[in-house]
């Protein structure tokens, strides 16, 4: 039974064992999204993520039989990391199971908490056959990751301090893999304020619960920046929760995803994984929308994780300098003669723009021959900027064109 007093009860176990994490307002977003946005931290918990709660306080449930013997979970990223670090504080013997393809730095956190990881299987799901294999065979307490009573109540003490710290909301935006978050945020926020309205945010290329509550059938695609969120079969109690209490499922793209991400480094100075990032997806997706369903409410984002790769991270803040104008691409066709290069780069830098690369073409090209193409990669302002450094080009006789696509 998950109720309001099972989650008020997780929160006094967890008490002091997780981090009450900063609920702030959000001055910049609300004035951007026209919504009053508040943001809950938890890329701030030790381990980066939301999910200590709910595995620590299924842990606590353990009997001193069950603790002697130890427990297992199948996860490839937050999960794992929450289990084998609480597990390690307990002194209880902790079993990863991880499928094969598992970035090595995750593998490298988990065992750092002292864990035992087991790499076996292509998909999650032959990790997962496999991991209850092993709790069979070595009597292990499997802690799932969202299909469990324990976990859920744990992961709606979220609920609880969000609505402690701003009781006049009107709406939470919550991320849904498997479904455990949102299962205990909903049951909380329901309990505390029925009238609150809670929005569930899907990636279009795993949307299994927005299926499920459609009664469709949608494939899943192969990969997600979200990958915290990535889950082709949602849990059974946490589908009947869902049904229940949430009000809808909005899907994102994986655009949305990436322009969050960086939005969220750039506004709030924080770093977030795309699942952490999906409910500001969906509020930015839904402004440029015609409908803009959260104007003027009071809404709350849990930022879920922090758990990014730095080199992915580097990617999408190029990629965002790119959607903002800030990097630019401009293709210049010049004469392959002595100074040609040197008269169109003094031009681009008289128009106050930084060039950062720059590719020569000369036989990959349509152009006649003794004629180059030349790439540049440019430094801007902003889209203005991009366009006033062409028209110098253009007007001193060379043929320049955006090429950022």
């Amino acid at each position: 039974m998950i109720d309001l007093a099972a989650i008020q009860a997780a929160r006094a176990r967890l008490q002091g064992q997780v981090h009450k994490t900063p609920f702030t307002h959000s001055r910049t977003l609300s004035d951007i999204l026209g919504a009053e946005v508040w943001l809950k931290f938890e890329n701030l918990q030790f381990t980066a993520s939301f999910k200590e709660r709910g595995a620590l306080n299924r842990m606590l449930e353990l009997t001193p039989d069950e603790r002697a013997k130890g427990v297992i979970a199948v996860s490839a990223g937050n999960h794992a990391q929450g289990v084998a670090y609480h597990a390690q504080r307990m002194g209880v013997p902790a079993v990863i199971v991880m499928p094969r393809f598992t970035p090595t730095v995750k593998v490298a956190n988990t065992r750092r908490f002292g864990a035992e990881v087991v790499l076996l299987g292509e998909t999650f799901d032959d990790a997962q056959a496999h991991g209850y294999h092993l709790a069979r065979e070595r009597s292990l307490v499997m802690i799932h990751p969202y299909d469990d009573a324990a976990v859920i109540a744990g992961q709606g003490t979220l609920a609880l301090e969000m609505l402690e710290d701003q009781p006049d909301l009107d709406a939470m935006v919550i991320a849904i893999g498997g479904g455990g978050l949102i299962s205990g945020v909903a049951t909380a926020a329901r309990a505390i304020k029925p009238g609150i309205e809670i929005v569930g945010v899907q990636t279009e290329r795993f949307p299994a619960m927005y299926a499920a509550m459609r009664g469709v059938a949608m494939t899943p695609g192969h990969y997600t920046i979200a990958e915290g969120i990535a889950v082709k079969s949602p849990g059974v109690i946490t589908q009947e929760i869902v049904r229940r209490l949430v009000d809808r499922i909005e899907l994102v793209s994986e655009a949305d995803i990436e322009h969050a991400i960086v939005v969220l480094l750039e506004i709030e100075k924080t770093v977030v994984e795309g699942a952490g990032a999906a409910g500001l997806a969906a509020l930015l997706h839904d402004q440029a929308a015609a409908a803009n369903r959260f104007r003027g409410k009071r809404v709350a984002l849990v930022l879920t994780g922090g758990n990014i790769d730095p080199l992915m991270l580097g990617e999408l803040i190029e990629r965002g300098m790119v959607r903002a104008g800030r990097l630019a691409r401009i293709r210049v066709d010049l004469r392959d003669l002595p100074g040609a290069l040197a008269h169109a780069t003094k031009l681009i830098a008289d128009a106050q723009a930084n060039i950062t690369e720059v590719h020569h073409q000369r036989a990959f090209t349509a152009l006649p021959v003794r004629n180059v193409e030349v790439d540049f990669v440019l430094q801007t302002r902003g889209p203005e900027h991009i366009q006033e450094v062409i028209n110098v080009l253009n007007a001193a006789g060379f043929a320049a064109s955006n090429h950022d696509h």
